[in-house]
């Protein structure tokens, strides 16, 4: 008979005789992994979601608001308002070409937007082309963003975010309908899709609408910038061009480069990066907890295997006394070990896969936390990551009781009781 063999007999041996014990185990097991891969689960949804939130403002994006300067500089004092014009978008698009994208903003707050018998204040923004694109602007089906005609003619055309257009048309169809901008008509082009916004500025975008932004100063007569939004072909650019701009502005406004408050700027690739390492951190300590629950399974078998060696202490040494080789000693016991773990592991694995499937099934449209939280996601990343620590259990739980047994000593078991 082979080694393999033997070791496959014993195996079977010892866990038909350990049956009870071996239920318990793996039940142990099952229900640690269960909690492992839902804690697993709840991270890498959330991981998921918080990075859909934070790209519903726009990916990758540096936004400018106007400042006042802390610094003098050139003789000039402190304590001046920077204000750029609209005119700076355009240089500053020739002088940065590795710039994937530039616009800028205009802003009118508290706006009379009306339709029939509904008036509204609200947000509008006088912006360029490039801004559905930047700020992730994406009109649903049947509509559009405005375009480089609507700006360079002038036309009165207002793009609605889809609360705003819900709040003034109710159920009907906004596309193709004129709103009144401050009693100035204006033809709807396209409604914003629904997304989730982690980041604002000035609030969401929901609830604002755009129109060119040539439109925009024909009427409200203002040529200053509210915001300048940038964004570099190379995310990890973002820091130079932001100093590149303020370089290319500083003589324009007379400020210094360096006085960062004369020309704020919101690094959202900065922001993202810290806010992933705070995610990476809540998903290493949701790991850990439920690395922590599938240890207590670890520990149950470590005791059935440490409890099988006292049992058979008087065994193995006859065995040993009679020339059996080690591996005959400590692969049975090994093998237990694996086998008790990843019974349970697959057990566990099938019991939260039944209960992510259900959790995914519950809706959260007009729940709010819920989705910003997200919906569990078993990924290959935590299929793997549990396969490895339930594999790092049931070795570690099964190596030490084979170790103390291929370690007795056959001449002292014989007085064994």
């Amino acid at each position: 008979m082979s080694s393999s063999s033997v070791v496959l007999q014993l195996f079977w041996t010892s866990s038909r005789i350990q049956r009870k014990r071996a239920y318990l185990t793996i039940a142990a097991i099952a229900w640690g992994t269960v909690a492992l891969l839902l804690l697993l689960a709840f991270g890498e949804g959330l991981r998921k979601q918080m990075s859909t939130n934070m790209a519903g403002m726009g990916s990758g994006i540096g936004v400018f608001w106007p400042g006042e300067t802390t610094k003098g500089w050139q003789g000039l004092p402190p304590g001046r308002p920077i204000r750029p014009r609209i005119d700076d978008v355009a240089m500053l698009r020739e002088r940065m070409p590795e710039l994937d994208g530039i616009v800028g903003e205009m802003r009118s707050w508290q706006t009379s937007l009306t339709w029939g018998r509904t008036t509204i204040n609200a947000r509008v923004t006088g912006t360029t082309r490039e801004y559905g694109d930047l700020r992730n602007h994406i009109a649903r089906q049947g509509g559009r963003f405005i375009n480089d005609l609507d700006d360079e003619h002038r036309r009165r055309v207002i793009f609605l975010g889809n609360e705003l257009a819900e709040q003034l048309f109710a159920k009907e169809e906004p596309v193709g309908n004129v709103v009144l901008v401050n009693n100035v008509p204006y033809t709807v082009i396209g409604v914003m899709q629904k997304k989730m916004q982690m980041g604002t500025y000035g609030g969401p975008d929901a609830s604002n609408a755009v129109i060119p932004i040539q439109t925009f100063r024909a009427q409200f007569g203002r040529d200053r910038l509210a915001n300048v939004v940038i964004r570099p072909r190379d995310p990890d650019q973002m820091k130079a061009a932001i100093t590149r701009v303020r370089e290319l502005l500083s003589p324009r406004y007379g400020f210094d480069p360096a006085d960062e408050p004369a020309l704020g700027c919101w690094d959202t690739v900065e922001s993202g990066r810290i806010t992933r390492n705070v995610l990476l951190g809540i998903q290493i300590f949701l790991g850990i907890i439920g690395g922590l629950t599938l240890t207590i399974g670890g520990v149950g078998v470590a005791n059935i295997m440490y409890a099988t060696v006292k049992e058979r202490t008087r065994e193995i040494g006859v065995k040993m006394a009679l020339g059996a080789r080690p591996a005959w000693i400590t692969a049975p016991l090994l093998l237990e070990g694996l086998a008790y773990t990843l019974t349970g592991g697959l057990l566990g694995l099938v019991g939260a896969t039944f209960l992510v499937a259900i959790l995914g099934m519950i809706p959260t449209d007009g729940n709010e936390a819920l989705q910003f939280l997200g919906k569990p996601t078993l990924s290959l990343s935590v299929g793997l990551a549990s396969a490895g620590i339930l594999g790092a259990v049931g070795l570690l739980a099964a190596y030490f009781p084979a170790r103390r047994a291929a370690s007795v000593d056959p001449a002292q078991t014989l007085r064994y009781e």
